[in-house]
């Protein structure tokens, strides 16, 4: 499905519809697979709008890294924005509220519906978390792409930081699999992660250590999915550790969700959402 920008993130929103980002023309986008995409401008468009989710409220929020801003859609299009200082990445949390990183700012924040914050230090210094996803401890897990960790903190604020074993992994995207650990990319390394609740972690090299895994996410099938960014590649992996690849139509894969379809749905810098094709 081409698009007529450069897609970054991706996610089903709850209208059954595929929701998008397009990080240099500051706009956010709506697709039904098969119809004719929808395009909603920024104001401004320069914030570079780069990871969007599914919200509790039936919206969806994205984050604005080069904008400083926090955004809310409605599924009708209706935008409203939070400023915050470099945020990227952002999830549903179990308390109703969105919880998003801060890449410059050592902080996790936390948003709710009405727009209020509030944050929490991290006990590291430029480590630049990225990625978060909601754990199934009740907890948020997250990335620290320059700090070399996987990072957990509870909706009380409560921190902890596991460092992981390969020096300059620079860890991107996390998930939580369908085994009850948090499965996670290491862009730098060239690995698949995954983490369990006490902290262990086992790494997965993959075929090309320079296919730069870039997100992840669990699919319908019980295995996890990613993008190779460098490779324009779509990885899977099962629980077990083992590794398959698929070619994408397109360079330059980010973000990928499960479609309305079922089908895993990848976003293409390059000017498309694809689906994978087994």
């Amino acid at each position: 499905m081409l698009i007529n920008g450069s897609p970054y993130g991706v996610v089903t929103g709850p209208d059954g519809a595929l929701w998008f980002t397009l990080a240099q023309q500051g706009q956010i986008g709506r697709v039904v697979p098969g119809d004719e995409p929808t395009l909603f401008p920024l104001d401004p468009a320069d914030g570079q709008p780069t990871v969007i989710t599914a919200s509790h409220d039936g919206a969806l929020w994205f984050t604005e890294y080069a904008g400083g801003r926090v955004g809310r859609i409605t599924v009708d299009g209706t935008v409203r924005s939070f400023d915050v200082a470099s945020p990227y990445g952002i999830v549903a949390g179990p308390d109703g509220a969105m919880w998003f990183t801060q890449l410059q700012g050592d902080r996790i924040g936390r948003i709710d519906p009405a727009g209020e914050m509030r944050f929490v230090d991290l006990p590291t210094e430029k480590a630049m978390p990225s990625a978060i996803a909601a754990g199934p401890d009740g907890a948020l897990w997250f990335t620290l792409n320059q700090g070399n960790a996987i990072g957990r903190v509870t909706v009380d604020g409560e921190v902890r930081v596991h460092p992981l074993p390969t020096e300059a992994a620079a860890p991107v995207g996390i998930c939580a699999g369908p085994d009850r650990a948090m499965w996670f990319v290491e862009i730098g390394a060239g690995q698949v992660g995954r983490i369990d609740g006490a902290g262990a972690v086992t790494e997965y090299p993959l075929p090309d250590r320079a296919a730069r895994p870039h997100a992840i996410v669990a699919g319908p099938d019980g295995a996890l999915w990613f993008t190779e960014w460098g490779t324009g590649k779509l990885g899977r992996i099962t629980i077990d550790g083992t590794i398959e690849e698929y070619p994408l139509a397109g360079a330059e894969p980010h973000g990928l969700t499960v479609g309305p379809d079922g089908r895993i749905w990848v976003a293409m810098e390059s000017g498309a959402l694809v689906p994978a094709e087994r």
